[in-house]
C-alpha cells in the first residue's frame, strides 16, 4: 500500500511522500508554546487562538493514527536574489509568482485521497496551510525533511522549495524514518536576513519578518524595518536562497503550474503604485497575492519606492497621501519624504 500511494502522489505532481504516526513531532506543542509566550506570532491571533488544536495531530482529530506528508516543488529557474540590486523594480516571493499553491495543491490532495478510500475505505482529511496543522515538525517526524535554522523545512533533494501538504488518517499505515539535522554549524540563512528576524537558531520572530510585515501585518510598517525591507513588496526569500542545500533542488523538478508569471518576474514599482481595487483584482486572480489586498500591496509599494532612491517615483505617490487607507496614505508621506530629503 504504502509504495503504490507514494507512486500515485509522484503521478500528481508530488516531488516528496512520506509517512508519519500521529505523535511524530511530541515537541511541536511545547515549542509553539514557547514561541507564542515570547509574541513573537505578532498579531496573527489565530495562532494562539487554536494552540491545542495545532501542538498535535490528535489534538485536532483525536481518531489519526497516520499522517501523510506531501512535498510540492516550486524550485524557482532563476536566482531570487537578482532583483536585490535594482531597486526601481519589485519583489515578489517566488512561491506567489504562479498558481495559487493553496488551490494547486488540495487538488492533488484531494486526488491522492480519492484513491486512498477507493484501496482502502477509512476516515481522512486534508489540510493546505489552512487550518491548525504543524506541518514542517510532521514533515521532519515523516522523513520529508528538516527544520532548518530559519524555521522552514529543508529537504536533502529539494532545498527549501516545498510546498507542503498534509493527510490526516484514521488508517495505520508504515512510517518513514525521521529526518535529522543537517544544518551543522551553517547560519548562512540567519546571517542573510535583512531585518536581524531570528533572534536565536531555529527561532523566527515574525514581528521583524518581511513575509510577515508584507502580507500578514495589516497596520504600518514599524519604520525601523522599513530600510531592510528594500524593493520587496510581497514576502522575502533572502533565508530560503542562500541555503547551501538549494544546490539539489531541481527547477525541472517543480510543478509547472508554479512557473512564474512574466508580469511578476520585474515589475515597475511605480505601475503597483498606481493600482486600484479593479486593476488589482484583474492582475492578481488566481495569485496568492490577491489575499493581501490592493491596500496592502501598494502600502508595500510605497515602502519601496522609498527605499529606492528614484525620485521618478515621486508623480505616483503624490496622489496616495490622501488615499482612503491610512496606512497607505502613511507609507506615501514617508516615501516623499525619504525620496525629497
Amino acid at each position: 500500500m504504502e509504495q503504490r500511494l507514494k507512486a500515485e502522489a509522484a503521478r500528481l505532481g508530488f516531488a516528496a511522500c512520506r509517512i508519519a504516526p500521529a505523535d511524530a513531532a511530541p515537541q511541536a506543542g511545547a515549542r509553539l508554546r514557547q514561541w507564542l509566550d515570547a509574541g513573537h506570532h505578532g498579531d496573527m491571533l489565530w495562532m494562539a487562538d487554536r494552540a491545542e488544536q495545532r501542538g498535535s495531530p490528535r489534538g485536532l482529530w483525536p481518531d489519526v493514527r497516520s499522517v501523510i506528508m506531501l512535498g510540492m516543488s516550486y524550485a524557482p529557474g532563476r536566482d531570487p536574489l537578482a532583483l536585490a540590486q535594482v531597486p526601481d523594480r519589485a519583489r515578489f516571493s517566488v512561491y506567489a509568482q504562479g498558481k495559487d499553491y493553496h488551490d494547486v495543491v488540495k487538488k492533488a490532495l484531494k486526488a491522492i485521497a480519492r484513491w486512498l478510500v477507493e484501496q482502502q475505505p477509512g476516515a481522512l482529511k486534508v489540510f493546505v496551510d489552512t487550518a491548525p496543522v504543524m506541518e514542517k515538525p510532521l514533515a521532519q517526524g515523516a522523513g520529508l525533511g528538516w527544520q532548518g535554522k530559519h524555521s522552514n523545512l529543508v529537504s536533502r533533494d529539494h532545498g527549501s522549495w516545498l510546498f507542503l501538504g498534509a493527510i490526516y488518517t484514521e488508517l495505520a499505515l508504515e512510517p518513514d524514518a525521521p529526518e535529522r539535522d543537517h544544518c551543522g554549524s551553517c547560519s548562512a540563512c540567519m546571517a542573510a536576513c535583512p531585518t536581524d528576524a531570528f533572534p536565536a537558531p531555529y527561532v523566527v520572530d515574525a514581528r521583524r519578518c518581511i513575509s510577515y510585515l508584507t502580507i500578514e501585518h495589516k497596520g504600518p510598517i514599524p519604520e525601523a524595518l522599513r530600510a531592510g525591507i528594500g524593493n520587496r513588496v510581497y514576502g522575502c526569500d533572502d533565508c530560503l536562497a542562500v541555503c547551501p542545500w538549494n544546490k539539489f533542488a531541481d527547477a525541472a523538478a517543480a510543478n509547472r503550474a508554479f512557473l512564474g508569471r512574466a508580469e511578476l518576474a520585474a515589475p515597475e514599482i511605480g505601475d503597483l503604485l498606481a493600482l486600484d481595487d479593479a486593476a488589482f483584482r484583474e492582475i492578481f486572480s488566481g495569485s496568492p497575492i490577491k489575499r493581501i489586498g490592493r491596500n496592502r500591496l501598494v502600502r508595500n509599494a510605497a515602502i519601496a519606492a522609498g527605499n529606492s532612491g528614484d525620485r521618478g517615483l515621486l508623480g505616483p505617490l503624490r496622489p496616495l497621501v490622501t488615499d482612503e487607507d491610512p496606512v497607505v496614505a502613511e507609507a506615501a508621506a514617508w516615501a516623499i519624504g525619504r525620496l525629497s530629503d
